[in-house]
């Protein structure tokens, strides 16, 4: 199996891309700790996993915290002596508004959840990744990398676009210990991240653009689905892509090619 004896903490485990993600994972043989905000989550698909003969590990946390993230990576080494993937997943929509309406608290929340998160699991992570070498892979997406149509999404496209920079710059720093660093830019995939969505009088700043008919070109505008997300990051956990690093992958069907 393509991970056979690896370790891999996964952020945001516990619904969607990272749900998916930590199934694909454990049916390779890699040990799975899986880390999300809301205990239930985590125990579900920890549970699952485990129901399925793999080996998982629950951990709940905020990744804005740096304590919290510190703690898990405590508790994974403890648990499997080892850790070799960093999926940086955990994300928010937060609140999309014009402007002058967004508070810098609402606008800290989101970017201290994406961005701040981001760097808080990589830094915790990487005591551990410099002994053998590993993977990190960064969940950003089609908004603020190629797409910035979706006014009111400031601070989400702000806080994407900063994955991709942090990405490139913290590949080259680490390609000497052999850590290879790279990110997934979804589109429309069906997952809950809508759920933590706030919008707030768009219709004062919405851009007039009319789109043609079908969001993703591929798939016909059907919405893609968790798994072919997860099977992205597995192939950038792998030996099979052991030459890439710094890179951003699209992974939207054609979405961001019309609505860029």
């Amino acid at each position: 199996m393509q991970l056979e004896g690896k370790v891999a903490l996964i952020t945001g485990g516990g619904s969607g891309i990272g749900k998916a993600t930590a199934g694909l994972f454990a049916r390779e043989g890699c040990r799975v700790a899986v880390l999300d905000l809301e205990r239930h989550e985590v125990e579900r698909v920890a549970n699952g996993i485990k129901h399925d003969g793999g080996q998982a590990l629950c951990l709940q946390a905020d990744v804005s915290r740096p304590a919290d993230l510190d703690e898990a990576v405590r508790r994974i080494v403890g648990h499997w002596g080892r850790l070799d993937i960093v999926f940086a997943n955990a994300g928010i929509n937060g609140l999309w508004a014009p402007l002058e309406e967004i508070t810098p608290g609402e606008w800290d929340r989101t970017l201290d959840t994406n961005l701040k998160g981001t760097f808080l699991a990589v830094r915790a992570a990487l005591p551990e990744l410099k002994k053998r070498g590993g993977s990190v892979i960064i969940t950003s997406s089609v908004n603020g990398t190629r797409m910035f149509s979706n006014t009111g999404a400031t601070a989400y496209a702000v806080s994407k676009a900063g994955q991709v920079a942090f990405a490139k710059m913290a590949a080259l720093e680490l390609a000497r210990f052999d850590i290879r660093v790279n990110v997934i830019c979804p589109g429309a995939v069906e997952t809950n991240i809508g759920e933590n969505t706030q919008m707030r009088d768009l219709e004062e700043v919405r851009a007039p653009v009319e789109f043609p008919q079908g969001v993703m070109p591929l798939t016909h505008g059907k919405s893609g689905c968790p798994e072919q997300v997860a099977r992205l990051v597995l192939f950038l956990a792998s030996a099979a892509s052991d030459l890439i690093t710094g890179t951003e992958i699209w992974i939207d069907g054609g979405e961001s090619l019309l609505q860029g």
